[in-house]
């Protein structure tokens, strides 16, 4: 799930789960579309302070929807996962550093500490034979066995470990002058929501080998 960035974007991407997935949806990438909207149309100008400014805006904007996505998981769904917890807090905590020392490198090194967190919660997991993904998740895949559970956990700590260096490197870049935050930001929220869907599709297989019940879900 998700999960979404010091005040910056931070969907954390995982697999959907077998009910409500548009909420799911909703509540994993909504905030961070809310970031990168309220930065496109508040970064107007010229000149590194209007791009920090815009940043700022998205940030602040960012830290509300978050929170707006906990209350409505909360409300909807009656829980809020573990992933949602961890990225809210961290979306809070870094977003308050962007905003207290007007600095965008926050919002570009939040992913990196995130992806570097799930990946070794799930790998770890893995190799003490602990699912973990099913825990973060919180969410039913209907006859998915722990082996299955075990797979994904594994397959998604690499997904996540291969981000976080991708992440860290586009951080070194933008550092470096090499890159802008603005294409940074094009990449966070388009190219890692599509790559994240396109590694799930590539786990379908994983899990219907492991008792995933899909014949169920359709008839349910």
């Amino acid at each position: 799930m998700s999960d979404v960035l010091p005040g910056g974007p931070e969907a954390v991407p995982a697999p959907p789960p077998a009910k409500h997935g548009w909420l799911n949806f909703a509540i994993d990438f909504g905030p961070l579309l809310v970031f990168f909207l309220t930065y496109k149309f508040t970064s107007g100008g010229t000149g590194a302070f209007a791009a920090t400014a815009g940043a700022i805006k998205g940030t602040l904007a960012f830290m509300v929807a978050i929170v707006i996505a906990m209350a409505v998981s909360k409300w909807k769904l009656g829980k809020i996962s573990p992933m949602l917890w961890m990225s809210g807090i961290l979306v809070l905590g870094f977003g308050a550093l962007t905003v207290w020392f007007h600095d965008e490198r926050f919002i570009v090194m939040k992913p990196t500490i995130i992806y570097a967190a799930f990946a070794i919660l799930l790998l770890g997991g893995w190799a003490l034979k602990k699912p973990m993904l099913k825990y973060l998740l919180q969410s039913a895949l209907d006859g998915l066995t722990e082996t299955g559970w075990l797979a994904l956990s594994r397959n998604w700590g690499l997904f996540f470990a291969a981000l976080g260096v991708a992440n860290h490197v586009m951080y070194e870049l933008i550092q470096a002058g090499r890159m802008s935050f603005d294409l940074w930001l094009t990449i966070k929220v388009w190219g890692v929501t599509a790559l994240s869907f396109l590694f799930t599709l590539t786990q379908l297989p994983v899990m219907m080998r492991n008792g995933l019940a899909v014949a169920e879900e359709a008839e349910g």
